[in-house]
């Protein structure tokens, strides 16, 4: 018998390649190492449900406590893996993990904004469950709140400070929302409808630090010079991929932990997944891109699983993501990086409506708010190399009776 795979990262990523191996039939040991003292949970409501503050947590779990064991699966928690020696991984517990093979879902942390005072109590960032709790708990107590970011993390907290009555603030560098995921007709839109929500959302407007009085935050230092007074900061400037060990074991690092549609790395024996990677754009495999969702996360570790087993099976899944802010629920399946045309179906106004992108003619993706059908169609197309042409996505009707074969000159 070998030594087996040990898993680094107790996440999304990590857990899923795990049960791959063991539903692909792997008989050797399988050991999933992870930082966190609790068992293996969800991350997307930490930013949603959670904050309302009658999530049942129990639900959170991937898997019963039981699970593991009866699946042959040895679950370590609170242990951190801190060196990589030939042929074992030591933990900062000092426990030794010998492997065969390697697979690191070692994830990102969130990124900080290196301002004065951001080390002050009232600033927080929200990765794991204890962030979640600690804001969950500031946030009962807090009356002004302001987010540093205007993405899917911070508008989605936005949303659940302001559903509780607080007086929410949003502060975004760039010049509209969600810039690098979505077209202007969408990032306008929710600037319209956080506003009408009572949020106030300031654009192209830089943290320039934090000041406060004992310790703790109590205004955000702006770059025209204002300031705003605040109980709670929720910073959601992005997040960095941990790729430390990556680098120990001498991997090829380039913005992430760099690895094929495969999930391979540079070494072999060594596969990767989820939030630390940058991988080949899954439909045209060019580029390099990073792609943080749960589904990137499940499609690359059950493709890191059969890499571990010799059974190559490349990823070329369409992508999707969702984002629930409210009441308003954002399904996007695709990528539209690129695009250089894009049709909107539905009324913005109603806020009921959706996107779909295109570049020389070709179906990219959708952004689909509150119109779920339309989302599945685009999603279905994009998967069965269907197209839907743009000189009619806009008419109202049903985008699955537009499908047709793409045609070529």
């Amino acid at each position: 018998m070998g030594r087996g795979t040990v898993v680094v990262g107790g996440g999304q990523a990590g857990v899923q390649v795990a049960l791959e191996l063991r539903r692909r039939g792997e008989r050797e040991g399988i050991t999933v190492v992870g930082e966190e003292s609790r068992a293996p949970y969800q991350r997307p409501p930490l930013s949603k449900e959670l904050l309302a503050g009658d999530y049942d947590v129990g639900r959170l779990a991937f898997r019963k406590a039981e699970y593991y064991a009866e699946a042959g699966i040895d679950l370590l928690t609170g242990e951190r893996v801190v060196d990589a020696g030939n042929g074992v991984l030591v933990t900062d517990t000092g426990r030794e993990l010998p492997y065969d093979r390697i697979a690191l879902a070692t994830g990102a942390a969130p990124r900080k904004l290196a301002v004065p005072g951001a080390g002050l109590g009232g600033v927080h960032h929200l990765r794991d469950i204890d962030d979640a709790f600690r804001l969950r708990e500031e946030l009962t107590r807090a009356r002004h709140v302001v987010v540093v970011g205007g993405g899917f993390v911070g508008l989605e907290v936005a949303a659940a400070a302001r559903a509780q009555g607080k007086e929410v603030t949003v502060v975004e560098a760039a010049h509209r929302l969600l810039e690098r995921s979505v077209a202007p007709v969408v990032s306008e839109f929710y600037r319209q409808a956080h506003t009408r929500r009572g949020t106030v959302v300031r654009l192209s407007t830089s943290v320039t630090g934090f000041d406060g009085k004992s310790g703790r935050m109590t205004g955000v230092l702006l770059g025209d010079g204002s300031r705003l007074p605040a109980d709670l900061v929720l910073v959601g400037v992005g997040a960095v991929p941990r790729t430390d060990l990556a680098e120990r074991l001498g991997l090829e690092v380039d913005g992430g932990i760099v690895v094929d549609a495969c999930s391979g790395t540079s070494r072999p024996g060594v596969v990767a997944a989820g939030d630390c990677t940058v991988r080949p754009h899954p439909r045209t495999g060019d580029g390099r891109i990073r792609l943080e969702s749960v589904p990137n996360a499940l499609a690359q570790a059950n493709a890191a699983a059969a890499t571990l087993l010799g059974q190559e099976e490349p990823d070329t899944s369409v992508p999707w993501f969702w984002s629930h802010q409210g009441d308003l629920s954002l399904q996007i399946a695709g990528l539209s990086t690129g695009y250089d045309h894009f049709v909107v179906r539905g009324a913005p106004d109603e806020e009921r409506f959706s996107v779909l992108y295109y570049r020389q003619g070709e179906l990219l993706a959708v952004d689909a708010v509150n119109r779920p059908a339309d989302y599945m169609a685009v999603r279905r197309a994009l998967t069965i190399g269907a197209h839907i042409p743009a000189d009619a996505a806009g008419a109202e009707v049903p985008l699955k009776t537009l499908f047709c074969e793409r045609t070529t000159v």
